[in-house]
């Protein structure tokens, strides 16, 4: 079993290169890609990442979650 994420631009946004992001990065359970999720969100959503989905292998776990925080 391997665990990653799958990403989706913000409109307007153009191609995100996955491999340099660390996108292409296959985790051995779900604890280690969610926290590598939460090391390194904030420079996804300057790439220009606006949602993640978490799948283990071909299976969608959860997602899309939007990485901006909601507005109050």
């Amino acid at each position: 079993m391997s665990w990653h994420w799958r990403a989706s631009a913000k409109r307007g946004a153009g191609r995100l290169d996955t491999a340099q992001l660390g996108l292409d990065q296959r985790f051995p359970s779900q604890g280690d890609a969610e926290s590598w999720l939460g090391e390194i969100y904030p420079d996804l959503m300057q790439a220009g990442v606006d949602s993640v989905s978490l799948y283990e292998d071909d299976r969608m776990v959860y997602g899309p979650m939007r990485l901006e925080p909601e507005a109050s």
